[in-house]
């Protein structure tokens, strides 16, 4: 018994060390097969930071898109099944570029939490630059809008970037605020790693904490929405964002909400589109 107990342990320490085994998982399945988007999607290669080839899908407007969406999915799986959280947005006047971190679906590389940074920042380049004189919505606001793992680097990159001016707005859906903190969190839902989750959440890097970039995003306008029955990621990190970041933010709680689903009802996408009709009015009338 006392083995097994070590051998848990060092295994917990082994995985938090790494770091990538505790925040990512990828898969490369093609999932929801049978399920159409609803809407065309043209297949997109960005060149990552390390060479990796990274698949994206960039899902057109039918009409001269208000703004173009970067999608930041979380951390598990891959776009085939992502890319549904977004599907409606195009019907609504609004592209989309949903990319798949390297490591994830039919995305070169190996995934790790520096590797997912890079990525959404290669994505945010293509988006910006790349594509230049090759669409007619290349001069469109960008809004960048992640989800769970995806929100948190959304937050991060539109702090980082220097295209600033050309960012609408930041959505982050179900973020956390600190990678050490959501690992401390779940090292606590442990019999056998609660007693030592502060020091083991110390192994886990802190470089890419939302929390400690956030106040930096203003005046890019900042919309958090969190579940209050979200059981991943407490809304506490989302209230924690808020507190931090400036002016101009919202936050939604979701009072059925739980985590990721918010945008499945109806009237929340009936209120995101209100909302981004909002932003992107302002930025276009500020150019």
């Amino acid at each position: 018994m006392r083995l097994r107990v070590l051998l848990l342990l060092w295994l917990s320490l082994c995985g938090l060390y790494g770091c990538t085994s505790v925040f990512l998982y990828p898969d490369r399945v093609q999932h929801l097969a049978e399920r159409d988007p609803g809407t065309p999607a043209e297949d997109v290669w960005i060149t990552a930071a390390d060479g990796s080839d990274l698949h994206a899908l960039y899902l057109p407007s039918r009409d001269p898109p208000r703004a173009t969406v970067l999608f930041l999915h979380g951390n598990a799986e891959n776009l085939s099944s992502h890319v549904h959280a977004v599907a409606w947005l195009p019907a609504r006047g609004y592209a989309v570029l949903a990319v798949d971190y390297r490591g994830y679906g039919r995305s070169q590389g190996s995934a790790s939490v520096d590797g997912v940074h890079e990525d959404a920042a290669a994505a945010l380049d293509w988006l910006l630059r790349a594509r230049q004189g090759a669409r007619a919505d290349d001069t469109a606001p960008v809004v960048i809008y992640g989800q769970s793992l995806g929100a948190s680097v959304a937050i991060a990159l539109a702090a980082a970037t220097p295209s600033r001016e050309r960012i609408a707005a930041v959505i982050a859906d179900s973020a956390f605020s600190s990678y050490r903190r959501i690992a401390r969190e779940k090292l606590a839902q442990a019999w056998l790693t609660w007693p030592l989750q502060w020091p083991l959440s110390w192994l886990i890097s802190d470089h890419h904490a939302a929390i400690d970039v956030v106040g930096r995003l203003s005046p890019v306008p900042l919309l958090l929405i969190h579940g209050e029955g979200d059981l991943i990621v407490d809304a506490r990190h989302s209230q924690r964002l808020y507190d931090a970041a400036g002016e101009p933010r919202e936050l939604w709680l979701i009072p059925e909400g739980r985590h990721i689903d918010a945008p499945r009802r109806e009237s929340v996408r009936e209120r995101m589109v209100g909302y981004l009709d909002s932003v992107t009015a302002i930025k276009v009338d500020a150019r």
